[in-house]
This record gives C-alpha cells, structure tokens and sequence, in this order.
C-alpha cells in the first residue's frame, strides 16, 4: 500500500502598489493574466499525466491578487501541514516586483520554497545579466529566480521543489520553446467571474518581429513568431465556453503578425457563422495592419469587437527614435477607418516624454488626433526605461539616473529626468493630456463617429468613462482600473506604518463613497452627450475630417503633416519612393 503524500502549490500573480502603499485590488478586476492562466494549464497537465509519481497529491490553487487578498498566514499553515510546498509567483512585471519581495518575505521568513517568474526576471537577465538591485535582494532571501517560459521544463521544475532542491535560477532566455500543441493556458470560471467584463486571456502566439526601443517583448519573447495552431485555439474556446466563458483577451503583442492568422480565424469564423457559438474578443495589431488582405474583415467576422493599436506618436522623429519604423502617419487614417468600416472600436496607445517633446507640442498634437484620426480609446503613457527594454539598458549602462523604485514602472509615473520638462511640468502636461482628449466636447465627437459606424454608443459611453475616471479618480491607469476599490489595512508596502483600524476604516468607506459618486457624475455628464447623439435623427450620417475619405491631397491638407518633422519625413518618403521605382531626383539649380 502506497501512502499518499501531498504537495500544496500555490500560483500567485500579484498586484502592485498604490502611492500609498495599498495593494491595487477590486471588487472585479481588469483584464485577466494570461501568465496565470498558461501557468495553471501547464501544471494541470503534470497532474494529469502523473509525472510527479503516483504517491504526490498536488493541491494548486490560484490567486489573482489584483481581486483577491492573499492569507499569507494560512498559506504559510497550509504549506507546513504539506508534505512538500511551493509558492509560485507568476508573471511578475518590474512594476509589481517590490509587492512579489514583499508577498515572499514572510513565507521565506517560515522556510517556504518560492519561485518568482515573469518579465522583470526574464528581463533583468536578457538584457542586464542580473545587474539590478531588486533581483539581487530576492536571491539573498534564497528565492528561486525563473527567467524564459514554462513549457517543457513544468515537471522539472516542480520535481525541484518536492526534492527541496529548487534551483536559485532556472536561466532559458536563450531556449525559448514552441508552443503549437502545448497544454493551453485556462482559468476556472470561478476566477474568471471576478473580472469586470467575465473576460479571460489566452496567447495565439508570443514574440515580435519589430525593434521598438522603448519594449520588452521583443528582448523577452523574441523577434521569432511561436504560435498556437488553430487546433489549439479552437480548443481553448470551446473549453471555456463549456464553463460560460465567451469573452477573450488574445494577448499577443502582435495578432496580424501571427503566419497563421487566416487560418485562426478562419477557424473561429465556421465557429460562428457555421455553428453559431457567440464569442468575441480584443485584440492587439500593428498600424499596417489594414495592408493584409481580408485580415480585418476577418477578424471582425471572426468575433473581434475591440483592437488595441500602438500609434505612439505622430511625430515622425518621435517614431524615429523609438526605433519605430513600422509605423507610418499616412498609414494611419486609413487605418482607422478600415476598422471603423468593420464596426470595431479602436484603442489607440499614444507615449508621452520622447526627447523632443515640450508641453505645447503634446497638446497640439492631441488637437491634431481629435481632429484627424478617427480613432475611439486614445491611452496615454509615460515614456519608461522598463527593464529588459534597450531604453532601460542603454540608460544603465550609460549611468543615467532612473528612479530606483520599481513600483513606479507601471507606464503611468515619471521615473527619468525630460530635457525640455521638470517633473512637475511632465506630470501635469500627462494629466492634461486625458483632459484635453476625454473633454465633454471630444467625447461627443467620438460617440458621433461611432453612430455614423453603426457601433453602440452606450459601449463607447462605458469605456469613455471607464478610462477618464481611472486617472482622475482612481489615480491608476485605465489597464489597472476595475470596479469598486478594495483596501486591505494590512497589506501594505514593507516598511510603511500600518494605521490604525479606527482611522483607516472610516477614511477607507468614506474615500469609497466620494469616488463612487464622483463615477456616478462622470458618466451622467458623458451619458447626456450620449442621449444627444441617440436623439439625433442625422446620426448615421454624421462626418468630420477624420472621417472623410483618405486622399491624394492629405499632405497637403491636414495638420498632421505641416510639422517641420513630417515635412522632412514625408520629403525622405518621397526620395525613397522614387529610387524605387527609378525616378531621378531633379537637379539643383
């Protein structure tokens, strides 16, 4: 007779901290960690095929701290009563390592096994070969470090951790594996349920082929695409939508890099329209996107109700120097409304903080967008050196100062001095920038171009809000707001002074109720712009100059392109087209 033996793992994916040194967590959270969910997958395949031996009963749990508050005591008893235990932290970013230190600190202080994995790591020694203050103090704390990704090293790596012989660090940057019909990434529904939109995330395919500067994927996932074969994918939405699951996140960096994109939604197409399932998803795409041929045609068929664009900027030199070259401003407006025509609401990320940049230029610029780009979602973010970007390495390798606090690397603090702007002047011109872009006016404009596209105005109405408030309310960005704020008293940032229960309550409901009530305003003042567009009868006919059709004559007549930057770019495009096609450039005089 053999005796059971049970090993307790714990998947933990940690939030970050406030200004105040609260955890940020909800009521439901914002979008779900694919990490987790790949991770999960994974070990419920060792489980599965019994690798660990047939005496091991693994008990996982999973814990999404960004809706749930971690019982570090009864984690910790938990473990002890175990015959083996590990705690894993998972897809841990540079923003939310300082709260992964701190969730490990008392279980390390109990002789728990903890592993930390996830982009900082993998960054770190990518791009830094270990070089970082925060990686080193949690290899004193005798944490185990895991660097690359999951696939085909699962068993070893929880064999470790029963043996007690878990490696300080698991190093597979430079074996990055393929994924194509590898266990698939999934969430329970009890754990999907605790989001905001009952959303999970999945990955089709992970790595980039482009070089931004300013990113991480591409130094962490690589340049290579690895990619999920439709199977995989047709497999996982029928799994989740056996437990009520019809809402996805893809969270490739790129999906219309993706070589089996046609295929992949081909697949999901015959899923709708053939068998009627109803699914839909958000995606992430580049801005030559609408070049591929029924690419988003097809993905509006295929279920994809948002997409998410970086357009960064639109000063060419801006682009330039984040090694931005794929994107290409007289791309952009015919790309919006390619996507408009498909009835998809478009997110738009815009960086702020690239060396050029002064406070008049960014506002003229955001004037430049409402006006002439149609796009719907416009989210702003700091410039940040992120660890395991070139920015980060270049800068650190050159002793340039960066703000030593990790916590602040969330695309929404100033961590590195501006040459044209104090701190002061660079946070207040990004506060601006959400008001001049979310004013009442503009808001209206976007519900108008979305009636014109046949798209609903209350979802605009919703996000509108969703991603105004965020900042003015909240003071997280809108990637990191879900709905109604929880604070925990006790968890609070290692060193900070835990207040008192009669002091913190009070102040916690009250700060609860005014910023309910200041949502509530928010979406009352956005939603009487919303019922003025509903009551127009001329609604569907509505057009602006972002909307109207793209022609010869752009560069002529839109203000994107009268900067002495895009007239240079623009004559550098002009050169370059003509080489190609053999023309010669005239003369001089």
């Amino acid at each position: 007779m053999t005796l059971t033996k049970r090993f307790a793992l714990y998947l933990i994916k940690p939030s970050h901290y406030d200004d105040d040194g609260y955890v940020i967590q909800w009521k439901l959270s914002p979008i779900p960690s694919n990490s987790l969910a790949s991770v999960h997958g994974l070990v419920r395949d060792v489980i599965d095929r019994k690798t660990l031996g047939g005496e091991w009963d693994v008990d996982v749990e999973t814990i999404d701290e960004t809706n749930t508050e971690i019982d570090i005591k009864g984690v910790i008893a938990d473990c002890e009563r175990a015959d083996a235990a590990l705690v894993m932290l998972i897809g841990v970013q540079s923003n939310q390592f300082p709260r992964a230190l701190d969730i490990a600190r008392p279980l390390r202080d109990a002789g728990v096994q903890v592993a930390i994995g996830g982009f900082h790591v993998s960054g770190v020694i990518s791009m830094l070969n270990g070089e970082d203050a925060d990686f080193k103090t949690a290899q004193a704390m005798g944490i185990s470090l895991f660097a690359g990704e999951m696939e085909g090293r699962t068993d070893a790596v929880l064999a470790d951790a029963i043996a007690g012989t878990l490696q300080p660090l698991y190093n597979f940057m430079h074996d990055l594996p393929g994924i194509e019909d590898t266990p698939v990434p999934f969430m329970p529904a009890e754990h999907v349920s605790r989001t905001a939109y009952n959303l999970t995330s999945f990955d089709a395919g992970r790595g980039c082929p482009y070089q931004c500067s300013f990113c991480t994927i591409i130094n962490v996932q690589g340049r290579k695409s690895r990619r999920r074969s439709p199977d995989d994918i047709e497999k996982i939405i029928r799994l989740n939508m056996s437990q009520g699951v019809h809402r996805y996140f893809i969270t490739d960096d790129n999906f219309a890099r993706n070589k089996d994109w046609e295929a992949i939604l081909d697949r999901l197409i015959h899923m709708r329209e053939v068998e009627g399932l109803n699914f839909n998803f958000i995606i992430q795409v580049d801005t030559l996107c609408h070049r591929i041929p029924n690419f988003i045609e097809k993905c509006s068929r295929a279920g994809v109700t948002r997409v998410f664009i970086g357009l960064e900027n639109v000063n060419p030199a801006n682009l330039k120097d984040a090694k931005k070259r794929q994107n290409k401003i007289t791309e952009y407006r015919v790309m919006l409304q390619a996507w408009k025509k498909w009835r998809v609401i478009t997110y738009a990320g815009y960086i702020l903080g690239f060396p050029t940049d002064t406070p008049e230029r960014i506002m003229h610029d955001i004037d430049v967008v409402k006006r002439e780009l149609p796009v719907d979602i416009l989210e702003f973010f700091f410039l940040t050196p992120l660890p395991g970007s070139e920015d980060h390495q270049k800068l650190h390798r050159a002793g340039v100062a960066m703000d030593p606090d990790l916590n602040k690397y969330d695309l929404n603090h100033y961590t590195t001095a501006h040459p044209n702007m104090s701190k002061a002047e660079f946070e207040q011109v990004y506060a601006d920038a959400w008001s001049r872009y979310y004013s009442l006016d503009h808001v209206e404009t976007i519900m108008r171009r979305a009636a014109a596209s046949e798209v609903s105005t209350a979802q605009v109405l919703l996000l509108c809000t969703w991603f105004m408030g965020a900042l003015k309310i909240e003071g997280v960005h809108p990637l990191e707001v879900g709905w109604i704020r929880k604070k925990s008293r006790l968890n609070r940032r290692h060193g900070m002074k835990i207040e008192p229960a009669i002091l913190f309550y009070p102040k916690y409901y009250l700060e609860l109720g005014w910023k309910l009530s200041r949502w509530a305003w928010l979406y009352f003042r956005f939603g009487l712009r919303q019922l003025k567009v509903e009551r127009d009868a001329n609604r569907h006919t509505y057009t602006d100059l972002a909307m109207s059709p793209v022609t010869d004559h752009d560069a002529e007549d839109l203000e994107l392109f009268k900067t002495s930057d895009a007239v240079a770019w623009l004559d550098q495009q002009k050169r370059i087209n003509d080489a190609q096609h053999g023309i010669k450039a005239p003369a001089a005089e």
